[in-house]
C-alpha cells in the first residue's frame, strides 16, 4: 500500500516539475536555470511544512509518503541542478554557476526552515 502513495505523489510531482520549469524558464531571458531553482525551493518549502506538521502530530506516515517521498521526490531535482550548474561552468558562465549553487542552497534551506516555522506556528 505504501508504494501506491509514493507512485501517486510521483505521478503528480513529475509533470508538475516539468510544466513549472517550462513556464518559469520561458519568462526569463537568462542562462540561469530559474525553473529548476523554483521547483527546488518550492519542494523544500513543502518538505519543511510537512516536517513541521509531522512533528506537531498532524501529518501521519501516509501523508509523508504521498507528499514527501512521492510528490517532492518527483518535483525536486538535485540531478538537474547539478547538471545545469556544470553546464553553466563549462560554457563560461562561471558567475551563474556559482550564483546557482549559493542561491539554491541558501533559498532551499531557508524555505525548509520557513516551512517548519510556519507549520509549528500553525499546529503547535
Amino acid at each position: 500500500m505504501n508504494w501506491v502513495l509514493v507512485v501517486i505523489g510521483g505521478m503528480v510531482g513529475a509533470p508538475l516539475r516539468y510544466l513549472t520549469d517550462r513556464a518559469v524558464q520561458s519568462r526569463h531571458d537568462s542562462v540561469f536555470p530559474w525553473g529548476t531553482f523554483a521547483v527546488n525551493v518550492v519542494g523544500c518549502l513543502i518538505l519543511g511544512l510537512l516536517t513541521g506538521a509531522a512533528t506537531a502530530g498532524v501529518a501521519g506516515p501516509h501523508l509523508q509518503l504521498l507528499l514527501g517521498t512521492g510528490l517532492c521526490g518527483a518535483l525536486t531535482t538535485y540531478s538537474t541542478f547539478s547538471y545545469e550548474t556544470l553546464r553553466l561552468a563549462e560554457t563560461g558562465a562561471g558567475f551563474y554557476a556559482l550564483a546557482n549553487i549559493v542561491a539554491s542552497v541558501t533559498a532551499g534551506l531557508g524555505a525548509a526552515w520557513a516551512g517548519v516555522w510556519i507549520a509549528q506556528g500553525t499546529w503547535a
